[in-house]
């Protein structure tokens, strides 16, 4: 009799266990604590590039959390001091090489640092989990420079790029797109990542302002958030905020992108309130980072799939 295998080999789930413990002993140094958050919410994310996957209990409708971030900052908020989670998001997403609904994240926030100061301590968290060398740092708008000489902050640089993409047949709807942030996000990810963090990561920050999410608004540089990311060898593996605490600011970026949502023909979502309360009780001034810890095991293990590094995928259950 042949027993049903799951996707992935006893010893790779020695590995991942290796690699949980590696994470877990990384804060443990730094006393950073692990906290654990409820999966199911009334409230999701406005987000228009995210999705939630929903289900109903009792005849109650829940959101299946895209991430702990709103959960983590009401800890946040009630005096955890700095906290991490290691554990299942879900969202509404494509199955592909770097994308399964349901994985695995690491979040975490550091309370009296900024983004400069969480950038080094991910750069320093990926030496060890990965063993590679230190990261190189470029902005959002140097990058830009760099692989297209092409300017993401100016006018100019727009009308140029959405010359540009026309012109790489990309399909009719580029010529006619009017949001500045999707014509960013289509050269971002089809010409820009593929290329990036070949022999080291790279991490890139201050974001387009429009671009800012839950992130602060830089005061000497209004075009541009106190945001960043993370790639390595073509996969982007970490988005990092220093985190905005106005909780005003916040209900208006909700609303706003509620309005994209209606644009773009999805439904508008319920605003998560407990999130906005926490704000107005006084978010500690700290950054937080989400990263993604299967697709960080596929540059550990040199896996081309994301499957290769589940012990069960959507395409399995």
């Amino acid at each position: 009799m042949t027993l049903w295998q799951p996707g992935i080999s006893v010893q790779r789930l020695r590995d991942r266990a290796q690699l949980m413990r590696e994470i877990r002993d990384f804060f443990a140094q730094r006393e950073v604590m692990e906290v654990d958050t409820p999966l199911l919410a009334t409230a999701g994310v406005t987000d228009p590039h995210l999705t939630n996957a929903e289900t109903s209990i009792a005849g109650q409708r829940y959101f299946l959390q895209t991430s702990p971030e709103y959960a983590m900052k009401r800890l946040l908020a009630a005096g955890s001091g700095c906290i991490y989670q290691l554990g299942k998001a879900v969202r509404d997403d494509e199955l592909g090489r770097y994308h399964n609904p349901e994985f695995c994240l690491l979040e975490w926030y550091r309370i009296g640092f900024d983004d400069t100061q969480l950038m080094q301590e991910v750069d320093a968290f990926l030496q060890v989990t990965l063993g590679c060398e230190a990261a190189d740092y470029i902005s959002y708008q140097a990058l830009f420079l760099k692989y297209l000489n092409i300017d993401p902050l100016e006018a100019a640089g727009i009308t140029q790029l959405k010359h540009w993409l026309s012109a790489q047949q990309l399909g009719d709807w580029v010529a006619t797109e009017t949001d500045t942030d999707t014509l960013l996000q289509l050269a971002m990810s089809h010409f820009i990542e593929p290329q990036m963090g070949q022999q080291r990561p790279v991490i890139v920050f201050n974001f387009p302002a429009s671009q800012a999410a839950l992130a602060r608004i830089d005061v000497q540089d209004p075009r541009v958030a106190r945001r960043f990311e993370v790639y390595f060898k073509g996969i982007e593996l970490a988005n990092g905020f220093y985190e905005l605490s106005d909780s005003s600011v916040q209900a208006q970026r909700f609303a706003a992108d509620n309005q994209m949502r209606s644009r773009q023909g999805k439904p508008q979502q319920p605003i998560d309130h407990h999130l906005l309360t926490a704000l107005e009780a006084g978010l500690p001034d700290c950054a937080g980072v989400a990263l993604g810890v299967d697709r960080l095991a596929m540059l550990r293990w040199g896996a081309e799939h994301i499957d290769q590094v589940l012990s069960f995928s959507a395409r399995r259950v």
